[in-house]
């Protein structure tokens, strides 16, 4: 059986189930998406449940950190309209986290490697953000779609270009995510299938197979940052779409 760096996005049936043409199954992925949730009501809780402490230990500051972090965000790219969307942006941050760091667990599976769940959170963002826009400026939020000062005779054609590319936010949201978190497992699986390769065959390449472990280990560190990351730019584009839909920027 010959083995590829792919193999790890895989999905698996763990509980078959169908009506049709309709597959509602229990994979692997919905598997590590409910061991997310499971771990952020469980921390959060854990936090939380007796109103925390005046001095906070370790995973309270961490808690503390995150929500003082979204609040600057929120602060920052929407302003105090944004007050009443911060649970929505948290929920959104937290959970693109703890998600992509779980994923990070070796043997595990990560969800966000896949366009179908990246893409459905994005577009359910998107289809949001649209109906906050026209709840706040009604059929003026249309006017997001022409540029001020833009000449009235290419007001058609910018029309076009501007509901195509706020249209394509949806997609570019969900892309954005899946491709980076999916090269970066891919790249150190790769890697790793190249140093266990140079480690099996003995003698002079069990030496020299440090030099890929090394660029291995330090490849992890690398894509720990860029889970984080990517949680977070999927998040800071969100509160600028939003921005847009509550300010018509």
């Amino acid at each position: 059986m010959i083995f590829t760096p792919l193999e790890q996005f895989s999905i698996v049936s763990y509980i078959p189930f169908h009506a049709g043409n309709i597959y509602l199954s229990f994979t692997n992925s919905s598997l590590y998406l409910l061991i997310t949730i499971s771990a952020v009501f469980s921390v959060f809780f854990l936090v939380t449940k007796n109103g925390g402490f005046l001095v906070p230990y370790r995973w309270q500051s961490v808690v503390e950190m995150i929500y003082e972090f979204v609040v600057s965000l929120v602060y920052e790219q929407i302003g105090s309209k944004g007050e009443k969307y911060f649970p929505l942006i948290f929920t959104t941050f937290v959970f693109l986290l703890f998600t992509n760091l779980i994923g990070m667990i070796p043997y595990s599976f990560t969800a966000t490697s896949h366009f179908l769940v990246t893409f459905g959170l994005s577009l359910s963002l998107f289809i949001g953000i649209t109906i906050v826009g026209f709840q706040t400026h009604k059929l003026h939020f249309l006017s997001l779609l022409l540029p001020k000062g833009a000449p009235l005779a290419l007001a058609p054609l910018l029309v076009v270009l501007e509901l195509v590319s706020y249209c394509f936010r949806a997609i570019s949201l969900g892309v954005r995510l899946f491709a980076n978190i999916m090269a970066g497992h891919t790249l150190v699986k790769i890697l790793s299938g190249f140093a266990y390769t140079m480690l099996s065959v003995g003698g002079l390449m069990t030496i020299a197979s440090v030099i890929p472990f090394t660029i291995v280990f330090a490849l992890t560190g690398l894509e720990i940052g860029v889970a984080c990351l990517q949680a977070y730019v999927f998040t800071i584009l969100t509160c600028i779409y939003l921005n847009d839909a509550i300010n018509l920027h």
